[in-house]
């Protein structure tokens, strides 16, 4: 979990999204839709966008797991984190989880993406803010791929 072990007594069952938010107090995935079509509790699972609130507890175990939490942080912020806000990316910020996750997941894939690959990325979380132009632009920013300054 975020570049560490952990070992947390849960039912195997368990959505992991409850295990990340209640036993491990990690708040950046969030409960949206419960049925892993939002994207508000994206994790990466080996590197690999997933949704946890869908994702029984079994399923994740012995497998590598980053959160928002694990990606980058104040002092060293991961290139797409520095790029939301330099576009102000986010509004309400609840798909901000999932925009960062799948963001940062098809950067290490594909390091120069075209727009039709990053919103094909995004098409996978969830934004009634309006903001998903200024999220693909920033995602073209963390590639630097963008017109725009950085």
């Amino acid at each position: 979990m975020n570049g560490r072990r952990v070992d947390v007594p849960a039912d195997a069952d368990a959505p992991l999204l409850y295990v990340l938010r209640n036993d491990l107090d990690l708040k950046s995935p969030r409960f949206g839709c419960g049925e892993g079509v939002c994207g508000a509790c994206t994790i990466l699972l080996d590197g690999r966008p997933a949704t946890s609130c869908d994702l029984p507890v079994w399923a994740a175990a012995g497998h590598e797991i980053l959160t928002v939490e694990g990606l980058g942080d104040e002092v060293r912020p991961h290139a797409i984190q520095r790029a939301i806000l330099d576009e102000q990316a986010a509004q309400c910020g609840y798909c901000l989880t999932g925009v960062l996750l799948h963001g940062a997941a098809l950067l290490a894939a594909r390091p120069r993406p075209t727009r039709a690959e990053i919103r094909e990325a995004l098409d996978a979380v969830l934004c009634r803010c309006g903001a998903h132009d200024r999220m693909v632009r920033a995602i073209e920013r963390a590639a630097g791929v963008s017109s725009v300054p950085s």
